[in-house]
């Protein structure tokens, strides 16, 4: 128990304490965050209350999540171009207006699907762009060495406020309804804006950049450098496979709590809450560790292969918040590792592409899944949903596992180093 302390005190938070733009920016996004979790919860129960349709989650999932199949590749190369933290204000900005519009329309009993899901679509175009420049400022704040580890925090900040946007919204959709949930979330904008206007330009880290990258052409270049790296192709393969069929919570955990285990919006609100707290010690946990490696982004994938499994038939909601938890420890263990292991191995001028091509991956192909998840779950519920994403969890890493396996020579340590 004292190492652990040590190792938590010594080791977890390190980026908070040594680089003084990154708390700064960390604790605005707690606000943040901590309110786009409320927007998250409150739209799907907003979707849900107008069409009581599983179907009509899965459009909301594709409207959200189309931009970054259309815009995803190209917000990369516009990361690599502009300055990093004037990005991030426009985006935050705009996501600011989205809010304010969804207020508007709720509270005054103006929302229709075509609405929602329009503005739906819009947010989802401002966090195209917001996510490559965030995670390219992140390591612009803290540097190569300590990017695991405020890669890891960034997980935990996201999914501590999973933990506590969830659970307040359910609260405050039982007793004064979704509209106030957009109000609070537009508010919620001003600490991340604020955060980013006191960030000391002189102690962000150098960062050779690309002005001259063109779109197309921009896009080539980091395809190419992906396609003659082999521990990229396998990390982007296994990202997208395992992303697509299996990481639609913003679908699934909807219908769990209405359609299979009949709880309200608090019940839902707290199985979110569940999960939202098992990623957060998932990123705690990850934290602690000095580098990202393949074994953790691995063990991450087969663990959520095999909870999704067990979560299949599960029909009371205690136990189903329990492997909720357990599923989002190695969610955390999945993504944050990939991420990690996605910057360390690009070049500076390459990086807001590498993280472009990253979400494009875990999130790109996300209206396909939304849509093909919320179809199985009106097949057969979301028993079937749950066990075709375990099925294909555990195969794809199988595979990927064994043809990495191949591709190594006997004895060989696969070391990831900052490339610069």
């Amino acid at each position: 128990m004292t190492s652990l302390a040590i190792a938590l005190r010594t080791r977890t938070f390190r980026s908070l304490r040594r680089h003084r733009n990154y708390r700064i920016f960390f604790y605005g996004q707690l606000v943040s965050l901590a309110g786009s979790w409320m927007q998250n919860v409150a739209l799907a129960w907003l979707v849900l209350e107008l069409s009581g349709s599983p179907l009509a989650i899965g459009v909301l999932a594709f409207c959200r999540f189309v931009p970054f199949t259309v815009f995803g590749l190209a917000a990369g190369v516009v990361a690599d171009r502009m300055d990093t933290r004037k990005l991030v204000m426009w985006t935050q900005g705009c996501a600011l207006i989205v809010s304010v519009l969804l207020a508007v329309v709720t509270l005054t009993g103006t929302a229709t699907l075509t609405v929602v899901y329009v503005l739906a679509a819009l947010g989802g175009i401002t966090l195209a762009f917001d996510a490559p420049g965030r995670q390219s400022l992140t390591y612009q704040m803290v540097g190569p060495r300590s990017l695991p580890n405020a890669v890891a925090l960034n997980a935990g900040l996201f999914n501590g406020s999973r933990v506590i946007g969830p659970a307040i919204a359910g609260v405050v959709i039982a007793v004064s309804g979704t509209g106030i949930c957009f109000v609070i979330n537009a508010f919620s904008f001003l600490a991340v804006l604020v955060a980013l206007s006191r960030l000391r330009g002189k102690e962000l880290h150098h960062v050779e950049r690309d002005p001259s990258a063109r779109i197309i052409e921009g896009m080539r270049r980091a395809l190419g450098f992906v396609r003659r790296d082999p521990q990229l192709r396998v990390v982007f393969g296994v990202v997208a496979v395992v992303s697509t069929v299996g990481f639609n919570f913003h679908v699934l955990v909807p219908l769990l709590a209405a359609d299979t285990l009949h709880v309200g919006p608090e019940g839902f609100g707290l199985l979110s809450a569940a999960f939202g707290l098992g990623a957060l010690v998932g990123a705690l946990v990850t934290a602690t560790f000095r580098e990202a490696s393949w074994r953790l982004f691995a063990t991450g994938a087969t663990g959520f292969g095999v909870l999704a499994l067990a979560l299949a038939p599960v029909h009371d909601a205690v136990p189903a918040g329990v492997l909720l938890f357990a599923v989002g420890i190695s969610f955390t263990l999945f993504t944050a590792n990939a991420n990690a292991l996605v910057q360390l191995g690009a070049p500076d001028h390459l990086r807001g592409r590498m993280i472009g091509l990253y979400l494009f991956a875990f999130v790109g192909l996300a209206p396909v899944g939304g849509l093909l998840t919320g179809w199985l779950a009106d097949l057969g519920g979301t028993e079937l949903a749950f066990a075709v994403a375990g099925v294909t969890s555990l195969l794809t890493i199988g595979v990927a596992s064994f043809l990495r396996a191949r591709a190594q020579t006997p004895g060989t340590v696969v070391v990831v180093a900052p490339r610069s």
